[in-house]
């Protein structure tokens, strides 16, 4: 009976224990917000830059048709390269089975040549796979990189001049003057 109320009493405090749980806008940093909307939809962490900018012009929605012309160009490569890999792959396989149904396509190369355009295909299309991944990753790291600047301010009293100058009368040089006011 002792056990039995030891383990209710044990249950019955056992919320109490336990840490309030937070939201997830309390609990992820700006910058990381605005990666995972990229992440999960891309150009939404741009939009989202732009909306939230406080100060300076909202300048981001422009990058979201560069980004989506960037995953469509590499997705179009991409479903190309991968056609003509499969259809150089099932013609090597027709010629080595003896098949007289052959593509007209490649009628005009040699079992080699098959071969080694089968392999060029192959490796575009990695590449093209490559190139899709980069476009997305490139994308959310950039998102992040201006929501880190979402509430940067350059102040009036700071200026930065560079002007050509000559060191020497034989070396030319660069004179770079920072200046606060």
């Amino acid at each position: 009976m002792f056990r039995f109320i030891f383990l209710f009493l044990l249950v019955i405090h056992f919320p109490g224990w336990s840490q309030p749980l937070l939201m997830i806008r309390d609990s992820l940093p700006e910058h990381k917000k605005v990666m995972l909307f990229s992440a999960v939809l891309p150009g939404a962490g741009q939009v989202y830059n732009s909306i939230h900018r406080e100060n300076g012009p909202k300048h981001a929605f422009w990058k979201v048709p560069l980004i989506y012309a960037g995953l469509g160009a590499t997705g179009y490569f991409l479903t190309v390269n991968n056609q003509t890999q499969k259809s150089l792959k099932l013609e090597y396989q027709n010629r080595m089975d003896n098949v007289s149904n052959l593509n007209p396509k490649w009628a005009l190369y040699d079992d080699q040549a098959v071969l080694s355009l089968y392999q060029h295909y192959l490796n575009k299309r990695d590449m093209s796979i490559l190139g899709c991944a980069a476009v997305y990753f490139i994308q959310i790291a950039e998102a992040g990189v201006e929501a880190h600047f979402l509430h940067f301010n350059v102040s009036d009293q700071l200026s930065l001049s560079v002007h050509p100058t000559m060191i020497s009368p034989t070396s030319p040089g660069i004179h770079v003057k920072l200046q606060f006011r």
